[in-house]
């Protein structure tokens, strides 16, 4: 009987994370990151920013990824276009967009990156 490759992969499993909130906190004078996930198709990174703080204009390498305020207001700005992101919004810079991020107020981010699932067959 032949083995599925697939179970020499990561496992299947259920990735959980009770409360985001308690991972990061807001620092004076500083921007934070922490990575809280990292996944086949994906990373989650949490970003704090103390006000005024802000990620400078930058382009993401090779992978698109979703911007999702948690605590405060942020202003985020992709090719051009400015929006306020407040708790609940999301924001999506597909791969290359030059974007940079900054906040009005002490403030929380989500990044989540989008990478491509790995296929381990064969490997």
């Amino acid at each position: 009987m032949m083995s599925d490759e697939r179970d020499e992969a990561e496992p299947i499993e259920l990735g959980y994370i009770e409360d985001l909130g308690d991972m990061i906190s807001v620092q004076e004078g500083s921007t934070v990151s922490r990575t809280v996930m990292q996944k086949a198709g994906g990373n989650v990174v949490l970003f704090s920013f103390d006000t005024g703080e802000e990620l400078s204009e930058h382009t993401a390498a090779a992978m698109p990824v979703f911007v999702q305020t948690l605590k405060g207001r942020l202003k985020v700005t992709g090719n051009g276009r400015t929006v306020e992101l407040v708790p609940g919004g999301l924001a999506y810079f597909p791969t290359r967009i030059p974007h940079a991020i900054y906040a009005e107020e002490p403030s929380v981010m989500m990044l989540t990156m989008v990478t491509p699932a790995r296929d381990n067959i064969g490997d």
